[in-house]
């Protein structure tokens, strides 16, 4: 990649409140670092802050997938190139010690040294819609799955009337049992164990 002599690179360390950037020039020279609000006008501030320094040839950015998603999308609608950095370098961490400026300025090396050059996900549209949804359905049936665990584990311990009328069941009609449970008899091993089969969090949910 040649760079021109008067194009500059940032790099961005992304956390949830706040961004830290740096800037280096075509040899790599540090020009500056800043830390900057994670939001709207914190992201307008920040390329502003690097255009003081120079046309930009691109910004890494770290964690595009997660705290640095939306300040990608501003650079891209922006008409700036934006780079994905996952892992600054981790033998000057080691040498110089955690820090944010530190990290910002590995992330632009890596984009100058083009040991990063991915182009990260756009994180927009339909795509990332249907990303979501499928996200978001599989913790619902993981959460499914794990609450029809612990009521077959309590299940299983049950109180013998109990259990030998309900092992044999299939899934919704044990939790449909389960939910018509109540406790009407005088044993309280049998009352408490009625309590805790009610099931209410898996059965809630008529349609699986």
């Amino acid at each position: 990649m040649t760079i021109p002599a008067t194009c500059v690179i940032g790099g961005v360390d992304t956390h949830k409140h706040t961004h830290y950037a740096a800037v280096i020039d075509e040899h790599g020279r540090l020009l500056g670092h800043q830390e900057f609000p994670a939001a709207d006008h914190g992201y307008r501030q920040l390329l502003e802050w690097m255009h003081g320094h120079g046309p930009i040839d691109a910004i890494g950015v770290e964690s595009t997938g997660s705290f640095g998603a939306t300040l990608t999308r501003f650079l891209t609608k922006a008409g700036i190139r934006a780079v994905e950095v996952n892992r600054p370098n981790r033998l000057a961490r080691r040498m110089d010690g955690k820090s944010d400026r530190l990290d910002a300025e590995q992330i632009a090396r890596a984009v100058h040294g083009q040991t990063s050059t991915a182009t990260p996900k756009a994180k927009s549209g339909s795509v990332e819609v249907i990303r979501t949804l499928r996200v978001t359905r599989a913790s619902a049936v993981k959460s499914r799955t794990q609450a029809f665990n612990t009521l077959w584990g309590v299940m299983i311990g049950a109180p013998s009337p109990l259990r030998d009328d309900l092992v044999a069941l299939t899934k919704r009609t044990l939790i449909n049992r389960c939910l018509r449970l109540r406790p009407e008899t005088e044993d309280s091993v049998v009352t408490g164990w009625r309590h805790r089969a009610a099931a209410p969090r898996w059965g809630q949910d008529r349609s699986a």
